[in-house]
């Protein structure tokens, strides 16, 4: 997993609430056995409607994906993340998200933001004025920070998750940062436990 610090870019509005998993990414994605391509299957059925915000020009390029409540409720599939972040998502701002969904996000490089629905709001309305709007989500100081809407959140994020992201580490790294503990165990552990 990759170092996340701060990310910066323009936000796409997802003005939807209780997107669940099979929503994101549709079943028929999960039997590809290599974990790349699923950005093609990222909200596919959504956008064979042409109205879709995935299908306005003006969002091309966004990297913050700014959604409603109760985002990513439905099955555990890590493949819902894969998808956002092979759609150049870095992170997902939602005044909630599914507790398994948020667990898949941290445990993939996916920054789960949670704002209050009113400042999703606002952000929704600065993007829509103008697709190009920056929006910085700041890993170090959870901040979410839109200057041309008068937003500096802060969000909550609990002190390893946080360190999970700033220092890129999934489980195996937090495993591996343990590598010198576990060594000295295994070389005192009874021959018979092995």
């Amino acid at each position: 997993m990759k170092a996340v610090r701060v990310v910066t870019g323009s936000g796409m509005p997802l003005r939807r609430s209780d997107v669940d998993t099979d929503q994101i990414i549709p079943a028929e994605w999960l039997k590809r056995v290599e974990r790349t391509g699923f950005e093609k299957g990222l909200f596919s059925t959504w956008k064979d409607d042409r109205n879709f915000v995935m299908n306005d020009e003006r969002y091309a390029g966004a990297s913050v994906l700014v959604a409603g409540p109760a985002f990513g409720v439905g099955s555990s599939r890590e493949h819902a993340v894969w998808a956002i972040q092979q759609g150049g998502f870095d992170a997902v701002i939602a005044p909630s998200f599914s507790d398994i969904f948020r667990n898949n996000c941290t445990k993939n490089g996916l920054v789960p933001v949670v704002l209050a629905e009113p400042i999703v709001e606002k952000i929704w309305q600065a993007i829509e004025a103008d697709p190009k709007t920056p929006i910085t989500v700041d890993m170090e100081r959870l901040l979410v920070e839109v200057p041309a809407a008068g937003i500096t959140e802060s969000f909550p994020m609990d002190t390893p998750t946080q360190e999970r992201f700033l220092h890129g580490l999934d489980d195996i790294g937090i495993t591996m940062s343990h590598v010198d503990d576990i060594t000295t165990y295994e070389a005192k552990r009874p021959a018979w436990l092995a």
